[in-house]
């Protein structure tokens, strides 16, 4: 049985939830990070050190980093379907995938915390109108990329559009203005109609 240890409203820790959902796998979910605590506990400091969520065990082996749980996942139980065995090809999931972690999810944390997570007499309103302008430059890239591909990673749905998936699903239902982009606008419903994405997107954005 795989454990996953975090809670459901982690943008992390639902790409890794849609992830064995979408492979059809056995697996316990333990609430941790947030109000649950845990996470600063030695035991799950022994799992994962960064003291974040989500940590996943498996067989005798802990992971953490969710990119990494979710491209490890699908290369063990969907070889040359989610995965792509062809290394050039995989790269473009690849790319956004870490583009996802490095670029787009940073630049939107700022407009999430003040938005959603602190009270309204405390927020940086200066904070969230920079967080918006570079979440939406991002995003232009995003649609740009998707212009020319169905899915983030090519053709077909794959492990990126899982990795990207919950990260655009909230900012596409943040209070901000939003833009058209009208190619994510096409590829969003495409992927979030998917059954083993219900436990991952449809949940309140917290």
């Amino acid at each position: 049985m795989i454990k996953l240890w975090g809670r459901n409203n982690s943008v992390n820790v639902q790409k890794v939830v849609w992830c064995l959902e979408e492979l059809g796998l056995l697996y316990e979910r333990i609430d941790a990070g947030g109000a649950f605590g845990i996470v600063k506990t030695s035991e799950y400091s022994a799992l994962n050190p960064n003291r974040l969520v989500p940590a996943m065990e498996q067989d005798g082996m802990v992971f953490w980093e969710s990119n990494s749980i979710v491209r490890y996942l699908c290369a063990r139980y969907s070889s040359g379907v989610l995965w792509l065995e062809d290394p050039l090809s995989r790269a473009v999931g690849d790319r956004w995938s870490d583009w996802q972690a490095t670029n787009f999810t940073p630049a939107t944390m700022p407009a999430f915390w003040n938005l959603v997570r602190t009270p309204e007499a405390q927020r940086d309103a200066d904070a969230v109108k920079r967080s918006c302008a570079a979440s939406n430059e991002r995003l232009e890239m995003l649609d740009t990329h998707l212009a020319s591909h169905p899915f983030v990673g090519g053709e077909a749905f794959g492990f990126a559009d899982i990795i990207l998936g919950p990260a655009v699903h909230r900012w596409l239902h943040m209070p901000v203005q939003q833009q058209p982009y009208p190619h994510i606008r096409r590829w969003y419903p495409t992927i979030s109609s998917r059954p083993a994405s219900k436990n991952a997107l449809f949940l309140p954005i917290t």
